[in-house]
């Protein structure tokens, strides 16, 4: 039963359907807004994915076409491929697996109740993936299954109130408003990207804003301008790449034909996700307000990545090209540290290599968009092999694959760090105390600020 629970918090569709549906009755609506709003929310998150998809369909074979391309070299670092290993590999932490995940939610509501960190963690494959690295560093350090479940449930919750508090006040200058909040494990490298972003850009010239002559006025619409953007993009990569690599992608069909129509392809994919994005939001931020006035009040739900998407289309694009070219770039400095040399993750540059260049133009306009754009490419590499000895993946049979996402490095690194102790509660307490030090300095910044 547990377990079937664990597995619900990891479908968007149903677990943000539960969430509307709560709002809802909690606020006593009508019966038929009540449907509506539910039936609404799901089909905004199915269509939403549904674009996801059709945008990693459009992508994967250019990931192969740009390795072959340019001769690269290296492990793919995907972190749900790598908690998906680790998983079958161990039955253990397959099971603590499903009891973090659980435990760490209702945690996540605990502490957005009692703290002043106000922010409930909706993004599931995120919360699956630290509830599987949790499990996993915890078997890893010899700690019994109780003890990882305890500990790891804790510190799943603290990290999922934590992360939307750091991206917060970005967020605001993104939506305008206090709405919602950003939900995802790349938070530390967004932001951090976006400061640097705004030290050297400009926060006058927005990205949004910028103005063309009446002949190419036609950029203006996202449809057209990611269209022609990823064509470029293609159809270069397929020149470089050849016929004879990507005909086997294409079965058959004329490359250039293929890498068009997969790059048009990618644009409806856009487009799809965007129209996702406006129905769920149109419905579950209502619907939210239930839960925030009478189980936590003042919550803010802590969306996924697409969300944030219509508010910079033209900064998401700009992230996008710059973090390949940081990952490019981060690729060549990771050959220093001799460990492994991480391969750019297409995919990942778009979804939150945009991010970084819609919270980049937030805090330095254009210019900021492509330099958090670019650092952000870089802290997605880096760390990946510089961090990669301290996880010893090769033990459980995980090959030619590595952990991605800056926070989850971050969480893994500090339990290897605190854990290490011969007595593992003293590690836990440390980081029990940091964090209710943490609470107090934002509860009395917070109050400085209001």
């Amino acid at each position: 039963m547990l377990k079937a629970i664990a597995e619900i918090l990891t479908v968007p569709a149903i677990t943000l359907g539960l969430v509307a549906l709560l709002g809802l009755l909690l606020q006593k609506k009508e019966v038929t807004d009540v449907v509506k709003g539910t039936i609404k929310t799901i089909l905004g998150i199915l269509i939403l994915g549904a674009g996801s998809s059709l945008i990693v369909t459009n992508l994967s074979p250019f990931a192969t076409m740009f390795e072959e391309a340019f001769q690269l070299t290296g492990v793919v670092p995907v972190d749900e491929a790598v908690i998906a290993a680790l998983v079958d590999s161990v039955a253990a932490i397959g099971r603590m697996t499903s009891f973090i995940l659980l435990f760490g939610f209702l945690t996540n509501i605990v502490l957005a109740r009692l703290t002043p960190f106000k922010y409930i963690f909706l993004t599931g494959h995120m919360m699956w993936i630290l509830a599987g690295a949790l499990a996993w560093a915890f078997h890893d350090l010899g700690v019994s299954e109780t003890y990882g479940i305890i500990f790891g449930s804790i510190i799943h919750g603290i990290v999922l109130v934590l992360l939307p508090a750091i991206s917060q006040p970005i967020v605001r200058k993104i939506t305008g408003n206090d709405k919602v909040a950003y939900g995802h494990l790349t938070t530390t490298g967004v932001v951090a990207s976006a400061w640097v972003g705004k030290v050297f850009g400009n926060k006058e010239q927005d990205s949004e804003k910028i103005k063309m002559p009446e002949k190419l006025s036609f950029f203006k619409d996202t449809a057209v301008s990611v269209s022609l953007i990823m064509f470029i993009i293609y159809i270069i990569t397929a020149l470089f790449a050849g016929p004879e690599v990507v005909n086997p992608l294409s079965d058959g069909q004329n490359y250039l034909v293929f890498s068009t129509l997969n790059a048009l392809g990618f644009a409806a994919g856009v487009l799809v996700l965007l129209q996702g994005v406006r129905m769920f939001l149109g419905e579950i931020v209502p619907a939210f307000r239930g839960i925030a006035l009478k189980i936590v009040p003042g919550a803010k739900p802590a969306l996924d990545v697409p969300i944030f998407f219509p508010y910079a289309p033209n900064a998401l694009m700009l992230g996008f090209l710059f973090s390949i070219i940081g990952m490019i770039v981060g690729m060549l400095v990771s050959t220093l540290f001799g460990t492994i040399v991480p391969l750019p993750s297409i995919i990942g540059g778009f979804f939150t290599g945009g991010i970084a260049g819609i919270f980049g133009n937030a805090m330095g306009g254009r210019r900021g968009a492509m330099i958090s754009g670019l650092t952000y490419g870089i802290i997605l590499t880096v760390p990946v092999a510089l961090f990669y000895p301290l996880f010893g993946l090769e033990v459980y049979g995980v090959e030619g694959l590595a952990f991605l996402v800056p926070d989850g490095i971050i969480v893994l690194a500090l339990i290897k760090l605190f854990f290490t102790l011969d007595i593992p509660i003293i590690g836990f307490i440390a980081l029990l105390a940091a964090f209710i030090l943490l609470s107090m300095f934002y509860k009395k910044k917070t109050s400085l600020e209001s």
